[in-house]
């Protein structure tokens, strides 16, 4: 394993660079809305630690290519970042569990979602998972019009409550979990 971990902007610069979205450095400045010189900055010490090498292409051009430590760097961090993902939606899912079973054991059946997200996507397979045959689950980008016999679950990012009736901000309450986070 390298000694000489990425932050977080060298790891853009070689993302950038690995899918070629740049031509010059002004287009990888824009592209990480950075200066030109921190970019220059980064650009430089990335060369310096053996990640990126500078083609020559003429007395005026350059290409910046990733260099094999550059590829397996970029590999390893992205399989890093998928696996704390994955970790991080197996935590929410069974927080998500714990919530909807409380519910269910409270003889809740009818859930109303609100808003089409992951985090709705999830009601779906846990309640399936848990072989929760006898609730009704319904669908809705915005708030029911009129109260409905059930939970309204609020799946929804910066979404203010307007809603009289019944209802679960499952963000904010997923948010209170030890161990999660959620933005």
């Amino acid at each position: 394993m390298p000694t000489d971990d990425l932050n977080e902007r060298e790891f853009e610069l070689i993302n950038i660079v690995g899918a070629r979205l740049a031509k010059n450095q002004r287009d990888l400045s824009r592209h990480m809305q950075l200066s030109l010189g921190m970019t220059n900055m980064i650009l430089r010490r990335m060369v310096t630690k053996g990640y990126i090498r500078i083609h020559q292409l003429n007395s005026r051009k350059v290409q910046y290519l990733l260099t094999p430590k550059g590829f397996s760097e970029k590999m390893r961090k992205s399989v890093t970042y998928t696996l704390k993902t994955i970790h991080s939606i197996s935590l929410i899912k069974e927080s998500l569990r714990a919530v909807l079973l409380g519910l269910y054991r409270g003889q809740e059946r009818n859930f109303f979602v609100v808003g089409k997200s992951d985090l709705a996507f999830l009601i779906d397979v846990v309640l399936k998972e848990e072989n929760l045959l006898d609730c009704q689950v319904s669908h809705f980008e915005d708030f029911p019009k009129a109260n409905v016999e059930g939970i309204v679950l609020v799946c929804k990012e910066h979404e203010q409550i307007s809603y009289s009736g019944r209802s679960i901000n499952l963000i904010h309450e997923l948010a209170k979990k030890e161990g999660l986070l959620v933005n």
